[in-house]
């Protein structure tokens, strides 16, 4: 009932963990909170604009169940998790900070370059269980300042248990960025009840939103010490003030903004996002755990590399026929399934507006690799 609220084009669309595909309505959303006001308004599209950026900053504190003045726009992951290493105030012995050799490498690439700022890093190896809190406690020491914790990886599907490893980091005074971008839209997420410090998310994914309009939530403890150094007239607590010797922080999350912003990926995306809280992430959720149970059930345990148990995984499965991969790939590429492989093996991705049928299909394609 719901693939008539999305562009979904020919074939059988399982890529959703890369680009979600677009409701039928973004063209309109794009027209009517972009284009028109800039085309036809009386004045500057600003006034017109800025409601397109509120109205995304709301739908992503629906989406995870906070306050709007906790959310600001980004134009991606990165640009986020950078200007939060930069902001943060320095504290006398913790210099550390921990990530994983799951996490998606962008991700990797702003750590590397926070050894200029004076972090040091601890990489915890890909054959840890990172969905065991044991894992983090015999790396969370003394000297950790930050630690960055990925919801759901990219590779395998793999989620981890974001509310008991921020529970911990408070614990040992650790701070912590959640990166969400594997798990909005297709996971339920509460930033409020995990009590990060920061969260950080893409609308490109399980959004649908397209790419350009990444988000970043800042909880309320730290936000006022935080002292983001990449600023711009849109970080002032008055954009419009316009003295060149007065800069003040915006109180609310809008201090980690900057200069002059995109608005348009921002209206598609508000778009996105209000369709997608519409159909409700808790059925979205249920949809694409029974979708990818069926794939799951279809394949020896030794060709998987996503956990098996609902509550491990996000949307997307991951397998490996071994030298048999090739032809698994030939044979769902020939049935017009759009997948991809990576090194954990070719990936596919249900969404809300994928069928049973669809899911068959596949099952029957990679029947002869998974006897």
């Amino acid at each position: 009932m719901y693939r008539e609220q999305f562009a979904l084009g020919e074939g059988i669309y399982l890529l959703n963990h890369s680009v979600g595909r677009p409701p039928v309505t973004a063209e309109t959303a794009a027209r009517s909170g972009f284009f028109d006001p800039w085309k036809t308004g009386a004045g500057e599209p600003w006034d017109a604009w800025f409601t397109e950026v509120d109205r995304f900053r709301g739908a992503v504190a629906n989406l995870l169940n906070s306050d709007a003045e906790n959310v600001c726009p980004q134009a991606n992951l990165s640009s986020a998790l950078t200007k939060i290493v930069h902001a943060l105030p320095r504290r006398i012995g913790r210099d550390t900070i921990v990530y994983t050799e799951a996490d998606f490498p962008s991700m990797g690439f702003v750590l590397a370059m926070a050894g200029r700022a004076g972090f040091r890093l601890r990489c915890i190896p890909n054959t840890a269980d990172f969905g065991s809190l044991d894992c983090w406690k015999s790396t969370f020491d003394d000297d950790v300042y930050l630690a960055l914790v990925t919801h759901v990886h990219s590779n395998t599907s793999r989620q981890v248990p974001v509310s008991d490893i921020c529970a911990l980091a408070r614990e040992r005074a650790i701070m912590t960025v959640v990166d969400v971008a594997q798990s909005a839209g297709v996971v339920p997420i509460d930033a409020d009840d995990w009590s990060a410090d920061f969260v950080v998310g893409s609308c490109v994914k399980f959004l649908c939103g397209g790419p350009g309009a990444g988000f970043l939530w800042v909880n309320d403890r730290v936000l006022r010490d935080c002292q983001p150094s990449d600023v711009g007239w849109f970080s002032h607590a008055d954009p419009f003030e316009f003295d060149i010797h007065q800069f003040r922080y915006a109180d609310s999350a809008l201090r980690f903004w900057g200069g002059t912003p995109p608005v348009l990926p921002y209206a598609v995306a508000a778009n996105s996002l209000e369709t997608m809280t519409n159909i409700g992430i808790e059925r979205i959720r249920a949809h694409s755990l029974e979708l990818t149970q069926a794939i799951i059930d279809s394949v020896p345990r030794k060709c998987l590399f996503t956990p098996a148990r609902p509550a491990n995984r996000g949307g997307t499965v991951a397998l490996d026929f071994g030298e048999r991969q090739p032809a698994a790939a030939d044979a769902l590429a020939g049935a017009g399934v759009h997948f991809d492989i990576r090194r954990t093996g070719i990936r596919l991705s249900p969404h809300i507006y994928t069928t049973s049928d669809e899911i068959d299909s596949v099952i029957a394609c990679l029947a002869p690799f998974a006897a």
